[in-house]
C-alpha cells in the first residue's frame, strides 16, 4: 500500500515502541482487515528509519493462500532461521500466524535460541488459548487492534469539505474498516465489502475451525446478537427466539457459538458490574460488534438502530483508550458504561437526543455520589454544559476529546 494513501495509526506504533527490544513477543490481535498488516508495514518503516538494515528485518505472511499445505511449526521455524545469516539482532514481523498449527513452538524457539525481536499478528484469539500460555508464559504482550477510531477516520478524510459532524454521521453509517475508509464507496458497495469480510471470518475463522455443521442455525444466532447489540440478553433468550422460529439449539451450543464469535473478534462481551457490591456479575451481559458496518451489512441500514450503534462507538472508544468497560448496575438502575483504568474511573450514559432521552440518564448519574467524571454523550446539536457535575457532550467531541 502506498505510504501517502495510508491511515497513520501512531498509537499502535507508540504501544509497540514501548516494548521494542524487550524479550517479549508482541502480538497484534483483531478482526480480519482491521489494519494489523499495515501496522506491521509501518513498524518496518520505523525500524528502517532508526537505522536497522533491511536484511535484518524479516517479514513473513502466513495467510492460507500463501502457506504451504499444512505447514508445520518446524517448517515455519526453519523457514525463518534460514534467513538469519549472523548473530546480530533480527526483527521478525510475522503476519496471521494462527494459520500455522503450533506456531507458538516455532516462536518460542526463536525467542529463546536466537537474537530476535518478534512481532506477530492474528485474527483469532486462539492466540490467547492454552497453547500460547504453555509455550510463552509471561513472555508475550497482547495489543488489541480495532477498526478505525473517529480521530483516525478524520485524519484520513483530511481535505474533505464536510463538517466534523457530517463526517461523524458518515462514520456511523460506513464504519471504520480501513478498506472502506480509504475509498469513496457508496453505501451499498461499502456494505458489500464488509459482508465479504464477515463471510471470510465466518468461513475461515469459525465454521471450518470449529467444524460447524448447521450453518443456518449459526447464522440465526449471529442475527439475534446483531439485532440486540447494546441490549442485555442471555443464552436462554436466544434459545426462546429460535424456538419461536420452530428451531431448537442447546444452551451449550449457543454459548459455544458466542464464544467462537468472540474468538474471531466479531463481537465483544461487556459484563455487568454491581456498583453497590463492587462485583462483576455473570448474567445478562451485553455484546458489541467490532464495527457498526457489520450490523448494516447483515441487516441493512435502519435509522432506528442508531442509538445502539452510538453505544457501540463509545464502548470501543473506551476500550481503545485502555479502559476495562462494564455496564453499571445499581439496584434496578443501569449506567450504560463504567470505565475503569488502574485507579481512574468514569461513568458514561449514551442517548441519541436531548432532552427527551436524557432525563433518566441524568437521574441515574446524579445518584452516584462519588467524584469520578460523569458524562452524557449525545448526537444532539444542543449538547454542551454541565448539570450538577454531569458533563453533556456531543458524540463527535467525546470521541475526539483528550481529557479522559
Amino acid at each position: 500500500m502506498e505510504k501517502q494513501n495510508r491511515i497513520e495509526r501512531p498509537q499502535y506504533l507508540q504501544e509497540l515502541g514501548k516494548y521494542r527490544d524487550t524479550p517479549l513477543v508482541k502480538i497484534l490481535a483483531g478482526i480480519r482487515r482491521c489494519g494489523k498488516s499495515t501496522i506491521l508495514e509501518m513498524l518496518k518503516e520505523e525500524l528502517l528509519e532508526s537505522g536497522i538494515s533491511t536484511d535484518h528485518i524479516l517479514s513473513f505472511r502466513y495467510t492460507s493462500e500463501a502457506l504451504e499445505e499444512n505447514m508445520s511449526s518446524k517448517e515455519m521455524y526453519l523457514g525463518i532461521k534460514m534467513q538469519m545469516k549472523d548473530n546480530e539482532r533480527y526483527y521478525l514481523l510475522l503476519d496471521e500466524v494462527q494459520e500455522v498449527s503450533g506456531w507458538e513452538k516455532a516462536i518460542n524457539s526463536l525467542l529463546e535460541e536466537e537474537n530476535t525481536d518478534i512481532y506477530v499478528t492474528g485474527s483469532n484469539s486462539k492466540l490467547m488459548s492454552g497453547e500460547i500460555s504453555s509455550y510463552l508464559t509471561g513472555r508475550y504482550i497482547m495489543i488489541p487492534v480495532y477498526t478505525l477510531s473517529f480521530s483516525e477516520y478524520l485524519r484520513f478524510k483530511q481535505g474533505d469539505s464536510h463538517s466534523k459532524k457530517d463526517l461523524l454521521l458518515e462514520y456511523i453509517r460506513m464504519g471504520g474498516f480501513p478498506i472502506v475508509a480509504r475509498s469513496n464507496f457508496d453505501e451499498s458497495s461499502a456494505y458489500q465489502i464488509v459482508e465479504g469480510i464477515y463471510n471470510s471470518v465466518v468461513n475461515s475463522d469459525i465454521t471450518r475451525r470449529y467444524n460447524i455443521q448447521n450453518l443456518d442455525l449459526f447464522h440465526r444466532v449471529v442475527k439475534f446478537v446483531v439485532e440486540n447489540v447494546g441490549k442485555t440478553f442471555s443464552a436462554n433468550a436466544i434459545a426462546k427466539f429460535l424456538k419461536s422460529e420452530g428451531r431448537s439449539l442447546s444452551i451449550e451450543s449457543i454459548y459455544n457459538y458466542l464464544s467462537y464469535l468472540e474468538k474471531a473478534f466479531v463481537i465483544y462481551r461487556c459484563p455487568r458490574y454491581d456498583l453497590q457490591g463492587k462485583s462483576v456479575l455473570k448474567t445478562q451481559e451485553k455484546f458489541y460488534l467490532a464495527d457498526p458496518s457489520l450490523k448494516y451489512s447483515i441487516m441493512g441500514f435502519n435509522p432506528k438502530s442508531i442509538a445502539s450503534m452510538l453505544e457501540n462507538l463509545v464502548y470501543f472508544e473506551l476500550r481503545r483508550r485502555g479502559y476495562d468497560v462494564y455496564i453499571g448496575k445499581k439496584e434496578t438502575k443501569e449506567i450504560d458504561f463504567v470505565a475503569v483504568r488502574r485507579d481512574e474511573q468514569m461513568y458514561v450514559q449514551v442517548c441519541r437526543n436531548l432532552p427527551e432521552d436524557s432525563d433518566r440518564e441524568l437521574a441515574n448519574l446524579l445518584e452516584l455520589k462519588d467524584h469520578y467524571p460523569k458524562y452524557i454523550v449525545t448526537l444532539d446539536d444542543l449538547a454542551g454544559g454541565n448539570v450538577n457535575g454531569v458533563k453533556i457532550v456531543h458524540m463527535a467531541d467525546f470521541l475526539l476529546s483528550e481529557e479522559y
